[in-house]
């Protein structure tokens, strides 16, 4: 008898049963179209009768068979003229049918020509989901700073690797970021960059605000800069050695303004982005994108199908300045309300302050369409008391489109296989290259050359956010056992002169590097036994995740971001042989 197994059909029975062509008692059967066999039973089949009994085989007890009187045209299966070809069934993790595979009963093979067709019609439904399914976009990071060309932390680290990789998907990039000039070697990063040639007026802070736009092609993406001479000054993109410029709503303004208008008059390799765009706004410097596209553009017909992703590197940062600068933001004055901010009453200067100001932040958290931190762990952070810094309740009432998804971290440039700024390079398999670049660090650092002394390192901003002050308050303790110290950083003045007096005290086991250098930063994660991350809150944190590229061990807070990417070591895990990072 000619037969097709059937496993576990569609209908709620766990017996296995042979389709044969036989006169036995009927029962109903889906549609084969249903489960896309349509094209193959069309060929082949026609006007025929479904029989379905139980499989001698299968050592079950009793009987079922069906049939179906198939009417002209329809789609029934039919047995084919060779016996024993076996019908099975594909199902997908949750044990849904997704597909029917011919095979071979016991020295039997499937017919050549119904092997082609089934081939045949899968390579051709596998194409067509492949053309339907690659989406691409027209994508606008604006951030304040970029790496190479302009860097303080993280923020700079991602906005200037993660472009690349979208480019590389088949997106078309755009990243949209000041042209900082310091007078220093930085300003060297942008040698390549040139004049666009496109200079336009923007109206702001009561007046005309003249901006020129200078591009650069690299990698696939559009990097393009926007130039002001409030941009050309010494210092950080921030502020300096007095603290933060007092000018930054005007510079973080000016950015907005000109990334809305870049696609739309920047003809990059022969024409704009356009108004389709997906803009990417990085924390509160660019926040103002969300809200210009919602209150100044599509009001008129622009950027209608242009979207906006608000991403929170870190909420402590919210661009707060008082209400009587709404009126320079370029906004019409009946969306006061989406920035407007009340500070509570023990965080007033005086008994008079209304506590009223402009929240650039809690704009963009109202008007994009998505909002994104950079941890999943962050994510919820955020949304409690202690973590949402005043946002907490607006941040849960959008709940439903905030999500975390964790930093990443340009893996070419920091491979210890092939890191062009540590004198030697080492992998996984061979760890012998590490000793060596902490012997060479030692030895750049005037320690003793001690491979068994434990070197210890912290890279990061000095400040109260990355637990400095623990690290104070330790230092004297620690240095009494036998292990060396490394610090680089910058940031408040009186941890910078702690780090230069800590060096004078303990000579041959602390140093204190006042600043920031890729160089050093590399040979630091690579020459140290252990990088030291006490921060009492970390959206991400990426330190950690370049140590643990080279095979430092990261000893961190369980806070957001280093929380999600640290594992816990548990030397009583697997079998005793110890598991976690």
């Amino acid at each position: 008898m000619a037969s097709i197994q059937l496993t576990r059909i569609l209908w709620s029975c766990k017996l296995s049963t042979n389709i044969a062509l036989s006169s036995r008692k009927c029962c109903s059967f889906r549609r084969t179209r249903q489960l896309d066999f349509g094209p193959l039973l069309k060929r082949n089949i026609q006007n025929r009768k479904l029989t379905a009994i139980r499989s001698e085989k299968s050592g079950n007890e009793g009987s079922i068979s069906s049939a179906i009187e198939g009417e002209e045209n329809s789609d029934v299966i039919s047995s084919p003229e060779k016996p024993g070809l076996m019908l099975g069934i594909d199902r997908d993790d949750s044990g849904s049918v997704i597909g029917l595979n011919l095979i071979p009963g016991d020295n039997e093979a499937i017919d050549a020509e119904v092997v082609s067709t089934v081939t045949k019609v899968k390579d051709e439904e596998i194409k067509k989901e492949k053309i339907e399914t690659r989406v691409t976009y027209n994508i606008v990071f604006v951030t304040a700073e970029a790496a190479p060309y302009s860097k303080t932390g993280g923020l700079g680290d991602v906005c200037g690797s993660l472009p690349i990789e979208l480019a590389s998907r088949g997106h078309r990039v755009m990243v949209v970021s000041p042209r900082y000039l310091n007078g220093t070697s930085a300003d060297e990063n942008f040698a390549h960059v040139f004049d666009a040639d496109r200079r336009i007026k923007l109206q702001c802070f009561g007046g005309e605000q003249e901006i020129a736009f200078f591009h650069e092609y690299r990698e696939g993406v559009d990097w393009v800069f926007v130039d002001h001479p409030s941009y050309h000054r010494p210092g950080n993109p921030y502020g300096d050695s007095h603290g933060a410029f007092g000018d930054n709503q005007f510079r973080y303004t000016l950015l907005c303004h000109a990334a809305c208008e870049a696609p739309l008059v920047l003809p990059l390799g022969g024409y704009t982005y356009g108004e389709k765009c997906l803009f990417l706004v990085n924390d509160w410097h660019a926040g103002l994108v969300s809200v210009l596209l919602a209150a100044k553009y599509r009001p008129f017909g622009v950027y209608k199908d242009a979207r906006s992703i608000l991403i929170i590197h870190n909420l402590a940062h919210q661009g707060v300045e008082p209400a009587a600068t709404f009126k320079n933001l370029g906004l019409p004055s009946n969306w006061y309300g989406a920035l407007e901010w009340v500070f509570p009453t023990w965080a007033r200067t005086h008994a008079l302050d209304t506590g009223e100001a402009v929240n650039i932040l809690k704009g963009a958290i109202v008007t994009s369409d998505r909002i994104l931190t950079v941890s999943k762990g962050y994510a919820w952070e955020i949304t409690t008391v202690e973590g949402g810094y005043g946002l907490n309740q607006l941040l849960s009432s959008r709940r439903s489109v905030l999500t975390g998804i964790t930093n990443g971290i340009h893996i070419a440039e920091w491979d210890p296989s092939s890191d062009e700024h540590i004198a030697f390079h080492y992998s996984a398999a061979s760890l012998s290259g590490k000793v060596q670049c902490k012997t060479a660090l030692q030895q750049e650092l005037g320690f003793p050359i001690k491979p068994d002394c434990p070197l210890i390192g912290f890279i990061g901003r000095l400040d109260y956010q990355k637990g400095i002050d623990l690290i104070h308050w330790a230092i004297p303790e620690l240095m009494e056992d036998d292990l060396q110290f490394v610090m680089l950083g910058s940031g408040d003045p009186l941890y910078e002169d702690w780090m230069r007096s800590a060096e004078n005290t303990y000579r041959d086991k602390f140093r204190g590097w006042v600043g920031f250098s890729v160089p050093i930063s590399h040979r630091i994660t690579a020459g140290c036994d252990i990088l030291l991350m006490p921060s009492r809150f970390e959206p991400c944190g990426l330190n950690q995740l370049y140590a643990m590229r080279y095979g430092t061990v990261p000893v961190v807070h369980a806070t957001g971001g280093l929380r999600d990417t640290v594992e816990n070591f548990n030397p009583y895990a697997g079998e005793g042989r110890g598991e976690g990072t």
